[in-house]
């Protein structure tokens, strides 16, 4: 395991500093879910959420959060996103609404914080805008799907591995 790259020799908290590192290009792509009620989704579904369209709403909110990341997250740094992208899949077996984010940047550091913020927020949106109808909503699995580029290379996800 590659030692901790955000604390200096005396363990105090530092910006990993990229100036020397080649501007390249760089993706990732995270997931995550939200559980409804059965009623809520079809809410969602027939528009009627008196605070507008959730799942547009929730997209654009996942989007901002992306260019935000550095704001939120201290030792991040700020990206010129390149793009980012949020979809979603309707799970009405299990009343859930699956988030995907892709986050696309040519820097110096990778974006696996901007794609799982952009999951995190829109994630966040649905909640707040759905709250009043459905205060048991459920965010969960958040993850990182993949990541390319960088010197640390490609990874991907293999839900086969048990995280202890």
């Amino acid at each position: 395991m590659e030692k901790l790259t955000h604390f200096d020799e005396q363990g105090k908290a530092k910006m990993v500093d990229v100036t020397e590192k080649d501007i390249t290009k760089r993706v990732a792509r995270a997931f995550g879910k939200i559980q409804v009620s059965p009623e809520t989704l079809k809410i969602i579904g027939e528009g009627k959420i008196g605070k507008g369209d959730v799942l547009g709403v929730a997209r654009i909110a996942g989007i901002m959060g992306s260019k935000k990341t550095s704001d939120l997250i201290p030792m991040c740094h700020p990206l010129l996103i390149n793009g980012c992208k949020i979809e979603f899949n309707i799970n009405r077996e299990n009343n859930e609404i699956e988030i995907y984010s892709e986050v696309k940047v040519s820097g110096k550091t990778g974006v696996e914080m901007e794609a799982l913020t952009a999951v995190s927020i829109t994630a966040l949106t649905i909640y707040d805008m759905c709250k009043a109808v459905d205060k048991g909503m459920i965010i969960k699995d958040i993850h990182l799907l993949e990541k390319i580029g960088g010197k640390s290379g490609h990874f991907l996800y293999d839900n086969n591995t048990k995280i202890k």
